[in-house]
């Protein structure tokens, strides 16, 4: 395993909508395993394939699993959740606006109304079919790396973005991080 670089705001790539994943092969489980050691080293809590620039519909999720995030998010924390081709057959009526952030626009947060839950049909890291049912922040964090395979960011959707400042830690306290 090794680290990846994480692409910013201005490669080109995060503007394009990624290839299906068609080979499950060795290089596909390196490219998942770089990219889980990538999230954990950023840290955060969301990767596309796009942010280290393979155009490739990949993604992993990854809720903290500290005391505080199991007691939040219960048997979702920590789960690593590796998705090739994902689609959202189904998403709730009701939206919920949150808070986001991207490890490619880092020091930047943003508005984003999401659905507040969805049902993914993907294909696991083997090729194998499988399906997630998401409510809440996993469900957002989901909503949000798919729109990163399709060449979108946060920013294009949400209401507001602003700087986050240094000494505001408020910010990252109140606000839960999408990725």
């Amino acid at each position: 395993m090794s680290l990846r670089k994480i692409v910013s705001l201005e490669d080109p790539i995060l503007r394009r909508k990624a290839n299906r994943v068609t080979d499950f092969s060795n290089n596909l489980q390196k490219l998942v395993d770089d990219m889980v050691e990538t999230l954990i080293d950023a840290p955060g809590v969301g990767l596309a394939a796009p942010q280290v620039a393979v155009s490739q519909r990949l993604l992993i999720v990854r809720l903290p699993d500290d005391e505080e995030s199991v007691k939040e998010y219960g048997k979702d924390a920590g789960v690593l959740y590796v998705l090739a081709n994902p689609e959202i057959v189904k998403a709730s009526k009701d939206m919920v606006e949150g808070v986001e952030a991207c490890l490619s626009i880092p020091g930047f947060f943003g508005k984003v109304d999401r659905h507040e839950s969805v049902v993914i049909k993907a294909q696991d890291r083997y090729g194998k079919p499988t399906r997630v049912k998401a409510s809440g922040w996993l469900a957002r964090v989901f909503q949000h790396e798919i729109d990163h395979l399709n060449g979108q960011l946060y920013i294009d959707i949400a209401s507001e973005v602003w700087e986050a400042r240094p000494d505001d830690e408020e910010d990252a306290e109140e606000h839960p991080i999408a990725e």
